[in-house]
């Protein structure tokens, strides 16, 4: 058979509509994928705490708005109960639960501290805090173990008034000490004070009670724009730091303290103008590897 201009031209234009259906169907599929796929529906906090269940994804349907989410239920470690914002917005976050993922939500100007959670076993992901008012200004604070901070942005905390609003904190004096937490490809920008601060309980104003220890801080995005350093840590043990962009001025980037021994460095990305990477003292010097400390913390 001889080929013409028409079999070409045919053959071209069922290729494209082949492709194109194709397309359509994977867009489709994607969307579909990142949906929230939603099991209950509450009005409110206090609605998904009477009905939801182990494994169910909780969706909103009331306004939230104007009030805190206060999240006191939660699900099993193997079956958490996911609490799904969709974008919507709220007027901070607390979680007082074990078995928790929190997603989607964005809170702005809430009172600080912006997001706390508080238990085992909870996950906060995709969501938001812009501005921080009151308090000590902070944006996300956290308590417990085996906690996962992870794609969330905090922006504009406010050091006036005598705050120290940091990105990111956690303290063991009247709160439980915290273990192998994972705080992964946040953003921390136009931050006053620190992107974290990590305080054991035994430094000075800890309870002294237990440990702080094995936290991974990796793939984050760092500016503050008036401490010294970008993270801090007093009495915390075992943290691996690595892939962070360091993107302010600070005067060194990593603070060591008060036997904050067993810290791993690596991979960060600094801004010109740190001084010097990362400041030890020389209690937390053994079972350090990294860049050579350029000085104190």
């Amino acid at each position: 058979m001889r080929i013409t201009w028409k079999h070409v031209v045919g053959f071209l234009a069922i290729s494209v509509l082949a492709l194109l259906i194709t397309l359509t169907a994977l867009t489709a599929s994607a969307r579909s994928d990142a949906a929230p796929r939603c099991t209950r529906h509450a009005t409110g906090p206090a609605d998904a705490a009477r009905s939801a269940r182990p494994g169910d994804v909780v969706c909103f349907d009331g306004d939230l708005s104007r009030r805190r989410l206060v999240i006191t239920k939660g699900g099993t470690p193997r079956h958490p109960i996911v609490y799904s914002g969709g974008g919507d917005s709220v007027k901070g976050i607390t979680v007082e639960a074990d078995d928790v993922v929190v997603e989607g939500f964005r809170a702005v100007r809430p009172q600080a501290p912006g997001v706390v959670l508080t238990g085992d076993r909870i996950t906060l992901r995709n969501t938001t805090v812009i501005r921080p008012q009151g308090g000590d200004g902070d944006g996300i604070r956290f308590f417990g173990d085996d906690l996962t901070i992870a794609h969330n942005a905090v922006r504009d905390t406010d050091n006036s008034g005598g705050r120290h609003a940091d990105c990111m904190q956690t303290f063991a004096s009247d709160t439980p000490p915290s273990h192998r937490v994972r705080i992964e490809g946040n953003r921390c920008e136009q931050v006053d004070n620190m992107c974290l601060m990590a305080e054991g309980p035994n430094d000075g104003e800890g309870d002294g009670r237990g440990t702080t220890s094995d936290f991974v801080i990796k793939d984050n995005f760092c500016e503050t724009l008036r401490a010294s350093q970008a993270l801090m840590f007093e009495d915390v043990q075992n943290v691996t730091i690595t892939k962070n962009t360091f993107a302010a001025p600070t005067h060194h980037a990593i603070g060591l303290a008060i036997h904050s021994t067993g810290a791993h460095v690596s991979g960060n990305r600094l801004h010109a103008g740190i001084r010097y990477e990362v400041g030890v003292d020389a209690s937390s010097r053994p079972g350090y590897e990294g860049p050579e400390p350029g000085g104190e913390p």
